[in-house]
């Protein structure tokens, strides 16, 4: 029996370690082998909880729980980063939006007319960044960059219960690309123009200007959206192969219908409208390769591979060398640093894949032949002054999956994988300030984000404060020296974008499966609304014996979210007990108008007893947070009584706290929406009704105007410009220094750069407006090369369409200056009154994008982070100078 039972417990024993045998051969296959040609069947047999019949249709995944979380062992809470970073996508959607699993309430429909012009539904998708407009090619690179921290982290995504909202997410982007090819050779590549998008601020809800719709076809192709576009449409049929099958196969199949397109066509020829904002620079092979590898992940088919390897000797090579290219980063515009690393993990050999991406991922970290990148003193690894963090922390996210390669070297590994680490922890707060939103230390709270700012006026000033919290948003980051400003207006470092955030995502994911950290499981952006939305602002314009005339402004200030209203009317309530006494009635009081935008004025109506009011109904009329003239429609009315009859106003129920000369918001002039009291208190009431909780339509119409201003776009090189006329003529003495004022402002501090970013505020101390069309500004400095410059307007409290830029050489080049920008005003801008002021916002740039030295320039000044007066740039009033010194 004993020797039966030894025999039995061997054999169990032996069946036991077979099982563990071949369960570690699964589990290796399951994490490794789906890097290497079999990666197909691997995702295929994953499984990935319950699935609703909503789901197998092809439909969004519902909320889920949030598992138990192990103990944190990190500097950072990255379970938390990693949900915020992930929610941010949801606060830049476009389109329709679902009320019913919407996680903030200060978005709404948007972009709702995308695509009419061509007649083709283009709804939906990312706006790229504090922008409206939808850029492809980066939105399509960071839909990749989501899919492939998936691809890479699923385990990490589900444990901190991220999992459905990542791939919504996903799919919300992937969704539109398929929407964006209608045809087999026709791709929709951008919805919205650039420059009119940029001319005007305000909340994506009622975007005002015309969002034309840009396609490429065999006859004007676009081979890198195209191919990007392929990429991420090819990863999403991966992630989503058993999470819904159907869609895994339509994503696959517009997936090679693009590659087919973008690979036939070899040409960016039809590729135009994204030029000046997203232009490609590196050439689509990259693109090329990086869809092809994916492809071949997606279908284990070779001829993908072999397509992929067949274009790497055009990726790029480092500048008079042959070795490939290393010191730039993964990013929209450069997929080769992810080909390399993809393709040197399905070689899974020690080849020249994994030689470029070793050498890449040196050079950010240890060096390589000496050199190495930029090290802030505080440890960012620097790159460029645009999107600094977005940068590092994707390299970072590729150091990290290299770290997870079985067959790379184990001691770059650990470098690579502390480089990661160092990477997230600048990123989330390791010098004592967050660089996310609403994450963490002392995090950036004035991000440069239309919709988040939350204005209704068209000013990045009003209001002061942003309205909203743009949960898990990666700023761009500091400059070199680790200096940074969180300001609206700093578009260089405080600006935000899709692709800045999509490497980010994959990074915090590897930390989080690292060293753990809960996710908040109420997290949402649901807000309380803080103010009045819409209401109603009333003064006394005028009185006599027997009349009252007010002056009464209805304001929608919207902003949760913003909305149209062309629906609004308020009631005016008076109390006729003095003219029933007098032996008249009610029909014996007259109601006129003197100044009316878009109203309708009712006779005398009655409430109650002796309480009528008069209805000022404004349907029909458009009012939204859309700018000055936008936002407020103003309405002066009388009530007269007859000739002899005393109007007596101070027991009017509306007349409560009004006053002469001045006009104060009274809750005592309810305001309706389609009849429906949404703010004030009629009388006799308990408690007014506010615009907080009125239950308006969140579905609100686009806005359209007649014609929209477009910035000025100057490219042209500088000797296409002549030097004016009038330019040695200019009188050099100071005329009215001290009148007007000029301050400059630094928006690019960096010693090298690729872009300029001057900023000024004209300030008008004197007695007398001043016309700006006749004032001129002039920024000094060195060109250095010949080609030809671009001129951008981001912003100005003048309008953007109003500002101009053109380029000169001086005709005798001074110490630190042989070329000037000078800034006009355009007819549009219209006086500078006393005690005022104007702000303009620029940049410009070379055509090649090659770098300015600012350090000899005599315009820069590397410390005036914010205003501050200084005299190397000049102003000028009827080609007088009036401030400033020339060089």
């Amino acid at each position: 029996m004993r020797l039966v039972n030894s025999l039995g417990r061997r054999k169990i024993l032996l069946i036991l370690a077979v099982i563990v045998a071949f369960s570690t051969v699964l589990l290796f296959a399951k994490l490794w082998g789906r890097k290497t040609s079999s990666t197909l069947d691997e995702v295929g047999s994953k499984t990935h909880g319950d699935l609703t019949a909503e789901n197998k249709n092809g439909g969004y995944l519902p909320e889920e729980e949030i598992p138990d979380q192990p103990p944190a062992t990190g500097a950072f809470n990255y379970g938390e980063a990693l949900q915020k970073a992930i929610f941010f996508y949801e606060c830049q959607r476009s389109g329709k939006l679902d009320p019913s699993t919407l996680r903030l309430n200060w978005r709404g429909d948007s972009g709702l007319d995308d695509g009419k012009d061509a007649g083709i539904d283009l709804t939906g998708g990312w706006y790229d960044a504090g922008d409206h407009v939808k850029f492809n090619l980066p939105m399509s690179y960071s839909a990749a960059m989501l899919g492939w921290a998936v691809y890479e982290y699923e385990d990490a995504f589900k444990q901190s219960g991220q999992y459905n909202h990542i791939l919504n997410n996903i799919k919300w982007a992937c969704d539109y690309f398929i929407k964006c090819h209608p045809e087999k050779d026709v791709y929709y590549y951008q919805v919205g123009d650039g420059h009119a998008d940029h001319a005007w601020w305000g909340p994506a809800e009622v975007m005002p200007m015309e969002r034309p719709s840009y396609k490429v076809d065999r006859s004007s192709p676009g081979s890198t959206v195209v191919a990007e576009t392929s990429a991420a449409l090819a990863i999403a049929s991966i992630i989503f192969k058993k999470v819904d099958g159907e869609y895994s196969k339509e994503c696959l199949k517009h997936a090679k219908e693009l590659f087919e397109f973008a690979d036939t066509t070899k040409s960016d020829d039809g590729y135009t409208a994204a030029n000046g904002f997203y232009n490609s620079w590196s050439g689509f092979y990259d693109e090329l390769s990086w869809a092809a590898v994916w492809l071949y992940l997606a279908t284990n088919d070779s001829s993908y591979l072999d397509k992929a390897e067949s274009y790497s000797d055009k990726w790029g090579y480092e500048p008079q060398t042959n070795i490939p290219k290393y010191k730039w980063a993964q990013c929209w515009d450069d997929v080769t640093y992810g080909t390399y690393l993809l393709l040197a993990r399905i070689k899974n050999d020690n080849g020249k894949y994994k030689e470029a991406i070793e050498r890449h991922l040196d050079w950010w970290t240890t060096g390589y032949n000496g050199e190495r990148i930029t090290y802030t003193p505080k440890g960012l690894a620097w790159l460029d002054q645009w999107g600094s963090l977005r940068y590092a922390t994707t390299t970072a996210f590729l150091a990290c999956v290299y770290s997870d390669w079985e067959n790379g070297d184990k001691e770059k590994a650990k470098t690579y994988l502390e480089f990661a680490r160092s990477q997230a922890d600048y990123a989330l707060g390791s010098t004592g300030r967050s660089f996310v939103v609403g994450f963490g230390e002392n995090p950036p709270k004035r991000p440069h984000h239309r919709t988040a700012h939350g204005s209704w006026a068209d000013s990045q000033m009003e209001p002061p404060e942003h309205r909203h919290v743009l949960y898990g948003a990666l700023v761009g980051g500091p400059d070199s020296t680790d200096n940074y400003t969180d300001d609206i207006s700093n578009y260089t470092c405080n600006e935000v974008a899709c692709d800045y955030n999509a490497g980010f995502v994959g990074l915090l994911a590897k930390m989080y499966k690292l060293y753990g950290g809960s996710p908040d499981p109420k997290f949402n952006g649901i807000e309380e609304v803080p103010e009045d939305e819409i209401f109603v602002e009333a003064g006394v314009n005028a009185s006599g014996n027997n009349f009252i005339e007010i002056k009464a402004i209805v304001n929608n200030k919207s902003g949760w979210p913003a909305r149209v209203c062309e629906n609004l009317s308020f009631r005016y309530f008076i109390n006729i007990e003095e003219i029933v006494n007098a032996g008249k009635s009610a029909s014996d009081l007259q109601v006129s108008s003197s100044y009316n935008q878009g109203a309708k004025l009712s006779d005398v109506k009655h409430y109650k007893d002796n309480i009528y009011y008069v209805e000022v109904d404004l349907s029909g009329t458009k009012i939204y947070p859309g700018g000055q003239s936008a936002y407020k429609k103003e309405v002066q009315f009388r009530i007269s009584a007859p000739e002899g009859t005393v109007f007596n106003p101070e027991n009017d129920y509306s007349y409560q706290g009004l006053s002469a000369g001045t006009v104060v918001k009274s809750e005592y002039i309810p305001v309706y929406d389609a009849g429906v009291l949404v703010f004030g208190r009629e009388p006799g009431s308990a408690s007014k009704s506010t615009s907080k909780d009125n239950g308006l339509s969140k579905a609100t119409p686009t806005v359209k105007t007649e014609s929209q201003p477009t910035a000025k776009h100057t490219q042209n090189p500088a000797s296409d410009f002549k030097t004016p006329a009038n330019q040695n003529s200019v009188k050099k003495d100071q005329g009215i220094k001290g009148e007007v004022v000029l301050q400059y402002a630094n928006g690019n501090a960096g010693a090298t750069s690729n872009s300029i970013n001057p900023r000024f505020k004209i300030i008008n101390n004197g007695t007398k407006a001043i016309n700006l069309s006749d004032v001129k500004i002039r920024y000094y400095y060195t060109k250095e090369g010949g080609a030809s410059q671009n001129f951008w307007c981001d912003w100005s409290s003048a309008g953007n369409s109003n500002v101009t830029g053109n380029f000169f050489n001086l005709s005798s080049p001074k110490e630190g200056a042989d070329t000037c920008l000078e800034v006009g005003f355009g007819s549009g801008a219209g006086t500078l009154d006393p005690g005022g002021s104007v702000e303009v916002q620029i940049r410009f740039s070379k055509e090649d994008w090659s770098n300015y030295n600012q350090s000899n320039d005599y315009s820069f000044n590397p410390s005036a982070s914010d205003y501050t007066d200084w005299n190397r740039v000049t102003l000028y009033i009827s080609n007088k100078l009036v401030y400033g010194k020339e060089p």
